[in-house]
C-alpha cells in the first residue's frame, strides 16, 4: 500500500503577454484506498457546469495515477468545455505521465494512487480571437507538474510559511494589508 496517503499541492504560471492563459491546478493525491480514493470515486457522477472527467492523454489513453479533473469555473458553452477537454487535459496527462517518467510520482505507486485536480481555464479563453493554444497548454503542463511535484515533497514547507509570513502577501491584499 502507498506511503502517500494525502498529500495536496498548487502552482500557478503566468500567460504569455496578452493572453488570458494562466494556469493555476490544485491537486489532491493519495491512496486509493483511503479518503483521496473515496473522494475519486465520489466524483464519477456529473455535476451541472462542472464536468468531471477522467485525464487522457489521446483516446484509450487514461493516465496513471488515474487523475479525475474538473473546472473552478461553471461552464457555460461548448467552446469552453472543448478547450477544458482538448488542449488542457492533454497538457495535464503529459504533465502526469512525465512526473511518472522523471520519478516525481513513484512508478511503482502508480496504479495505488489517484489524483483529482481542479483547473483554472479563464472564461475569456474560448472567445479570445487571439488565443494561443500553444501558451495554454505550456502553463497547463509547467503548473500540473509543479503542482504534482509539491504536492509529493509537502511544499511549502511550514517552516518556509511561518519564515516568509511577513515579505509574501496574496496579490488581493495590496493596499489592503501593510507589511
Amino acid at each position: 500500500m502507498s506511503e502517500i496517503w494525502f498529500r495536496t499541492g498548487e502552482a500557478t504560471v503566468l500567460a504569455a503577454e496578452g493572453q488570458f492563459t494562466d494556469a493555476m491546478p490544485e491537486v489532491l493525491i493519495g491512496s486509493v484506498h483511503g479518503p483521496v480514493g473515496q473522494a475519486f470515486a465520489s466524483m464519477m457522477g456529473q455535476v451541472q457546469g462542472h464536468t468531471r472527467m477522467f485525464v487522457v492523454r489521446d483516446l484509450n489513453q487514461l493516465v496513471r495515477p488515474s487523475t479525475m479533473m474538473t473546472t473552478k469555473v461553471t461552464i457555460h458553452d461548448m467552446a469552453y468545455a472543448e478547450l477544458l477537454g482538448g488542449v488542457v487535459q492533454g497538457a495535464t496527462g503529459d504533465a502526469i505521465v512525465d512526473c511518472l517518467a522523471e520519478g516525481i510520482i513513484p512508478k511503482d505507486e502508480a496504479d495505488e494512487l489517484c489524483m483529482i485536480i481542479m483547473i483554472w481555464l479563464d472564461p475569456r479563453c474560448p472567445t479570445d480571437a487571439n488565443l494561443d493554444l500553444k501558451d495554454l497548454y505550456r502553463t497547463n503542463y509547467e503548473a500540473t507538474k509543479l503542482a504534482i511535484s509539491r504536492a509529493i515533497k509537502g511544499e511549502p514547507t511550514v517552516d518556509e510559511l511561518i519564515a516568509n509570513r511577513k515579505t509574501v502577501k496574496h496579490y488581493a491584499l495590496d493596499g489592503v494589508v501593510d507589511y
